[in-house]
């Protein structure tokens, strides 16, 4: 068995031995998050969790495979049929299970961002015709609007005044060209990436006897970067661990960077209000800094209105020399 008395720090340990139920772990920096993923999901597995029944959801696919390939390491025990990998690329694997569910065939094709970009083209010269002799947006900034609304929930109009002001007054074309560019989807039996999420979300909300399947399923939910989720992938989550309730987030609020393209940090705030038993953990000892860059980093996000206070204190030691502007 893993010694995980000798090879975490108290911090660590504690997440890693969580007993089970809703967890928010609050990662600060260079604190040794990855390794706690591991070391939880290698304690999973060694207590008897089949790793098929064991879900990771981190924000890139090489840092699903970097994690597994080291839970491998510390276990050996199939650790290569946990589930692992983005919300998008789980959701596709498990979208191809109930393709026929929603209407598409399993053999549906995903659009990247070039073919959704020339298929809004086309939905957009659908109508050419009969548009007013105005300027309207390019493609790409319709795949940009089109993808905020999917992920945010948030009406066009109030998406046009956030990011496309200019163009307020053609949310009504627009509308239309959006549903043109769902039939052309549809008709293609394809997808693009943001239907990878609200197609999961449809399959667990509408078809019961899926989301029956799926919540049995996954015993233990570990999500990474859970600042950076969307509404749509903070709904998922939840109605996965609707049954088992294992469900373990980690992130830092002060890390959070995607608002701009639909992620919503106040999930992380939100997170104990979901899960009112949730246990909360803090990861403080920091391996990558300096105590001066700490001490200014610490002084900085002070100042934020909204935050879960954290005090990141250095492990390595002082070198005397302070950070400067330039």
């Amino acid at each position: 068995r893993v010694h995980y008395e000798s090879e975490l720090n108290p911090e660590q340990l504690r997440i890693v031995m969580h007993p089970g139920g809703p967890m928010l772990a609050l990662a600060g920096a260079g604190t040794g998050k990855t390794r706690t993923l591991v070391y939880r999901v290698s304690r999973l597995i060694e207590d008897g969790i089949p790793p098929s029944r064991i879900l990771l959801l981190t924000f890139t696919n090489k840092a699903a495979r970097e994690m597994l390939n080291r839970v491998e390491q510390l276990v050996e025990r199939g650790s290569g049929r946990v589930t692992g990998g983005t919300f998008h690329s789980a959701g596709h694997r498990i979208l191809r299970r109930y393709a026929e569910l929603l209407g598409y065939t399993r053999r549906f094709s995903i659009l990247d961002r070039e073919d959704a970009t020339d298929l809004m083209g086309q939905a957009l010269a659908d109508l050419s015709p009969d548009l007013p002799k105005r300027r309207t947006p390019k493609p790409r900034l319709m795949v940009d609007l089109y993808s905020l609304i999917i992920n945010t929930g948030r009406d066009l109009e109030l998406v046009l005044q956030d990011r496309a002001p200019q163009y307020t007054d053609q949310a009504e074309v627009m509308a239309e060209i959006f549903r043109r560019y769902l039939e052309r989807k549809r008709d293609a039996d394809a997808m693009d990436f943001d239907d990878l999420l609200l197609n999961w979300l449809l399959l667990l909300t509408r078809h019961p006897g899926a989301r029956r399947e799926l919540t049995d399923r996954f015993a233990h939910i570990l999500v990474d970067e859970y600042q950076d989720t969307n509404r749509l992938q903070a709904e998922i989550i939840d109605l996965l661990a609707k049954k088992h309730r294992n469900v373990m987030v980690v992130g830092d609020d002060a890390q959070s960077i995607f608002a701009w393209r639909g992620a919503e940090f106040t999930n992380i705030y939100e997170f104990a209000e979901r899960y009112p038993d949730a246990e909360g953990y803090k990861l403080e000892k920091n391996y990558r800094s300096t105590p001066e860059i700490l001490g200014l980093a610490n002084t900085s996000i002070a100042g934020n209105k909204q935050q879960f206070p954290k005090t990141l204190e250095a492990v390595r030691p002082s070198t005397g020399f302070l950070p400067a502007l330039i």
